[in-house]
């Protein structure tokens, strides 16, 4: 099947009420389903081919008021307590919208099932909960950037 056919083929499903078609042209086989058809609480799991290898930027000198009031910390190369990791690849938000405060911040006690962030993937807001009590020592992505699969975010102490 050509790629012309295939792009044609993916507008006319987003286009129309249809949640997902399957085509079958001699040896090919296409299935293309919405992603609205996805439900909306229902988590999205992508696994790249190769987890990158994230290492620690340089540490750069305090600068007395502006670093304190940063509300991310840069990655340690060893970070000490549980660390959360990203379960999915997408992009890395701190609040539920621009203007609302982050759900976490640094020092902040968090419980078991409490919503640390909100990962997007495929246009799916994906709440991440604490899967640990304690407080949040580090935030190591900045809002609004993308993560990969496994990609450090919280350290909880």
């Amino acid at each position: 099947m050509d790629l012309r056919k295939l792009k044609t083929l993916i507008d006319l499903v987003a286009e129309s009420d249809i949640a997902e078609l399957e085509v079958t042209e001699g040896e090919s086989k296409v299935r293309i389903v919405k992603s609205s058809a996805i439900a909306q609480n229902q988590m999205v799991m992508m696994q790249p081919q190769a987890i990158p290898q994230y290492h620690a930027a340089p540490a750069a000198p305090a600068a007395a008021p502006a670093a304190a009031a940063a509300p991310v910390v840069a990655a340690a190369a060893e970070p000490t307590g549980h660390v959360v990791k990203s379960p999915m690849v997408g992009t890395f938000y701190r609040s539920s919208s621009p203007g609302a405060p982050a759900f976490v911040e640094v020092g902040q006690s968090v419980k078991e099932g409490d919503t640390l962030c909100i990962i997007e993937a495929m246009k799916l807001l994906n709440e991440i909960d604490a899967d640990k009590s304690g407080t949040i020592t580090q935030i190591l992505v900045e809002n609004g950037q993308p993560v990969e699969f496994g990609q450090p975010l919280f350290v909880i102490g």
